[in-house]
């Protein structure tokens, strides 16, 4: 007989309609009907209970996050209070990426490597969101709106105030696959494309004095995704050796064959670089470009400074070596 998984009715929000996909990923509720109540003798005969209830019980399978007195988080690293859908994957997250990502056949090392990336990037900011924990201090202002993000777009799903309220079930359905699709697609790209990409990077940060003797330059012979996994790496090694050097600039071929200079955000999503290529060579581009800078087969240098490009490789690394010694 299918389990049913139980959720409140009435208007809904992103964390609960991500929590019931998730729970349809595991083996156990794959084929679950939702029933979405908020009477005390319907949930009762659920098999399984999330963002309602007012109770967090892992053995009673009851998942709650409203109910005075709770704070529990995914882990002791973060602060974020959880969410029915962190609380689905603190308790069931590594089945469900298995199940998503059976494909890629992760080692279990991998998948606690997913289990962790994927709560930061993804779903920490589900359960921000939903306890209306602001990422910034209150003091300051956002310089625009940002309304595109998922729990966004799932609340558009729910009816206008003006309209007529029509299957809430049908709706919340649309809610359920619209957070399913891109909990997904982030699951099969980190696994698929984003563990491969940390391999080269982890190989590049090794030989990075291969390249140059100060140890500041990394290079790749095919672009990866390699900004999130070269902070993750650089910061697990300055751990064990607080004296090592930062690594100022990445080098990798692009897709026309040519070589990209790049300069390392100073953090992750940070549009400022630890050290942008020269202001001398910003905004100049070609012969002006190689003229400028004394280095043959230059193509561009970005107006910010934080990407430039060599028609070879010894021409990138030569432009790199020489924007290590100027500001």
């Amino acid at each position: 007989m299918p389990k049913i998984i139980g959720t409140h009715s009435g208007t809904f929000h992103c964390d609960e309609a991500l929590a019931c996909f998730m729970l349809r990923q595991l083996d156990e509720y794959s084929d679950a009907k939702i029933v979405r109540s908020r009477d005390p003798a319907v949930l009762d005969t659920c098999d399984i209970v999330v963002d309602v209830g007012g109770v967090y019980d892992h053995d009673a399978k009851r998942y709650d996050h409203h109910q005075r007195g709770f704070d529990e988080q995914f882990s002791t690293d973060y602060k974020t209070k959880l969410s029915s859908a962190g609380l689905i994957y603190k308790h069931y997250g590594k089945d469900v990426i298995r199940s998503i990502s059976k494909d890629a056949r992760l080692s279990e090392n991998e998948l606690e490597q997913l289990v962790d990336r994927l709560y930061k990037v993804f779903i920490e900011a589900i359960d921000g969101n939903d306890n209306g924990i602001s990422r910034y201090p209150e003091n300051v202002d956002p310089l625009y709106v940002e309304n595109t993000n998922l729990p966004s777009r799932v609340s558009r799903l729910n009816p206008w105030w003006n309209e007529p309220e029509g299957d809430m079930d049908e709706r919340f359905a649309k809610a359920v696959a619209l957070t399913g699709s891109e909990f997904s697609e982030r699951v099969r790209y980190h696994a698929l494309a984003w563990l491969p990409g940390r391999k080269l990077v982890e190989q590049a940060y090794q030989n990075r004095f291969d390249i140059d003797s100060s140890g500041k330059i990394v290079l790749f012979d095919q672009f990866c995704p390699w900004k999130d996994n070269l902070s993750i790496i650089e910061d697990e090694a300055l751990e064990k050796n607080p004296e090592l050097t930062k690594i100022i600039y990445v080098l990798y071929a692009d897709p026309a064959s040519a070589w990209r200079v790049q300069a390392v955000p100073e953090k992750p999503g940070s549009f400022k670089s630890r050290h942008p290529l020269p202001e001398a060579w910003r905004g100049v581009r070609d012969d002006a470009l190689s003229e400028r800078s004394g280095i043959e087969g230059c193509i561009f240098v970005h107006q910010s400074g934080f990407i430039g490009g060599n028609k070879t490789r010894d021409g990138a690394l030569e432009l790199a070596r020489k924007a290590l010694t100027m500001d």
